[in-house]
């Protein structure tokens, strides 16, 4: 039975790699069954091998190599399409771009799929069951996420270390080794079922079974260790701030007129409730203020006067003109009780489509548009520059900017906070929400700072310097959440360098073996 399903060309090309890669979304958030992982990229490189080991038949028909690019872009296409789908939810908000839902629900994950389709087909000649070839596949699928994660604007979306969100623990190894070395040891652990088929003897299967599972300990062991060390460490501190986190659970809507902004203002400094004697940050999310701008909202600060005292400061989501150009930023604004603007920050990372359009005066002419509402595409930030506030350092990340570990490398400080507001309304009932939320908890790890954020329609929180959830408001809830923060230094590591120093030891040990069986 088995047999003759196997021996089917349209099963092994089409029908596994489609089934495998639509499950694996089971292993992020909000599901996290992690396990699968252990099943899915094991039977990746099982039938990757399996392909190449068909001489005749159906699989090597001239010119073969072609099968191993089918294989790899079925995995991937399906991979993204239950992955991010959560992409046309966007599209759902304007009529307009209605009609677009059908291209950017199978374009996307097949453009996305073809960094899968590429990396099988150069490394699919070269596998077979040996352990060498488990070396080869898991730096390759590793490289391909890091090349995913740049090339571009870049989307580092559902690496497969983020499907290790819950483990805490074992998520310390973040902060010395980065996200892109951590990704690696994940995707190979989670192959190393694989060694079952392996032609070596049960014992070095035991051996390889041992090696992975201690360093999985000692991962484990130096997280614990970190974890405890942090909580002397928090006990003995003398610097903190007090924040509020403020979710407003205000609908997506476009065209807000001058009596619905008021009455988010009015909503806003409800869910505030300031204390006008006590020192405090204020963290609104984005979007509040949709389609406009910090000049054309100054004409509510009378509200902002009358409610927030000098011991008060706000930071919030707005669009910023540029007067050189007359362009606008999507900015994280930061006002005193006066509405005066006292710091800000100008988005680097814009969304595709979203945020700007690429190519935007041809298809402007063409009747697109940008997503999001007013005043054409945003300008990108030209630094990943810091807000300070009373000699605190804050690192700034605006919505879809958590997901990329770089912003947070790159910066030139050291921070004491990361503040990240969003939109999540975007993401409408999706998995979407979720699944951003959890690269939150990453950031906070790699850089050892306390993580305070603040979302429209998904998931506020305070999460510390280790990753541990402090207070949160879950999916579409309304109100805030406050905590007297510790002031702590960044310690973050230049991850690139410890990535590739991995994949030429990776690369390495596969030289050797080649040159060592050549013999």
């Amino acid at each position: 039975m088995l047999k003759n399903i196997l021996s089917n060309r349209f099963v092994v090309l089409y029908i596994i790699p489609f089934t495998i890669g639509s499950i694996s979304v089971l292993s992020f958030e909000p599901f996290n069954l992690t396990i699968i992982n252990f099943i899915i990229l094991p039977l990746f490189f099982y039938f990757m091998v399996y392909i190449n080991k068909k001489t005749k038949g159906f699989y090597r028909k001239k010119p073969y190599k072609k099968n191993f690019f089918i294989f790899g872009l079925l995995f991937g296409f399906s991979f993204y399409l239950s992955g991010v789908s959560w992409i046309t939810n966007s599209l759902t908000f304007d009529d307009s771009f209605k009609v677009l839902i059908p291209f950017a629900l199978i374009l996307i994950p097949l453009f996305l799929g073809l960094f899968t389709a590429f990396t099988a087909l150069l490394i699919g000649p070269y596998l077979k069951f040996n352990l060498t070839s488990v070396i080869i596949f898991s730096g390759s699928i590793a490289f391909s996420d890091y090349i995913r994660a740049k090339l571009f604007t870049g989307f580092p979306w559902n690496l497969w270390a983020y499907s290790t969100s819950w483990s805490n623990e074992i998520l310390q190894i973040l902060n010395p080794i980065g996200l892109y070395s951590y990704n690696l040891v994940v995707i190979t652990f989670f192959t190393l079922p694989v060694i079952i088929f392996l032609r070596i003897n049960i014992i070095k299967k035991m051996l390889i079974f041992l090696l992975f599972f201690l360093l999985i300990l000692v991962f484990y062991i130096y997280g614990n260790y970190e974890i405890n060390m942090n909580k002397k460490l928090l006990n003995n501190n003398s610097q903190s701030i007090f924040v509020k986190v403020i979710s407003p659970n205000f609908d997506l809507q476009y065209g807000l007129n001058s009596k619905q902004i008021e009455e988010r203002f009015k909503k806003l400094i409800k869910y505030s409730d300031p204390n006008k004697d006590q020192k405090t940050l204020f963290i609104w999310p984005e979007g509040v203020f949709s389609g406009y701008s910090f000049d054309e909202i100054s004409v509510f600060k009378k509200m902002i006067i009358n409610n927030f005292s000098k011991e008060h400061i706000i930071v919030f989501g707005a669009n910023k003109l540029d007067k050189k150009t007359g362009k606008f930023f999507n900015s994280m604004l930061v006002i005193n009780n006066n509405f005066e603007l006292i710091e800000s920050y100008n988005k680097l990372k814009l969304v595709p489509f979203g945020e700007f359009l690429p190519f935007e005066k041809v298809l402007n002419n063409l009747g697109l548009k940008k997503i999001t509402e007013g005043h054409g595409s945003f300008l990108k930030g030209d630094k990943n520059n810091i807000l300070v506030i009373d000699e605190t350092n804050i690192l700034p990340l605006i919505c879809y900017e958590i997901i990329f570990t770089d912003l947070v490398q790159k910066s030139d400080y050291n921070t004491n906070l990361i503040i990240n507001i969003s939109e999540d309304g975007w993401f409408g009932k999706s998995i979407g929400p979720d699944q951003h939320f959890s690269k939150s908890i990453f950031r906070a790890v790699e850089n050892n700072t306390f993580l305070l954020r603040s979302a429209n329609k998904g998931i506020s929180a305070i999460i510390d310097n280790k990753g541990n959830i402090i207070k949160q408001l879950k999916r579409n809830e309304t109100g805030s959440i406050e905590f007297e923060v510790p002031l702590i230094k960044s310690n973050k590591v230049k991850n690139d360098l410890i990535f590739f120093l991995l994949l030429i030891t990776y690369l390495s040990i596969f030289l050797i073996y080649r040159k060592k069986n050549a013999k």
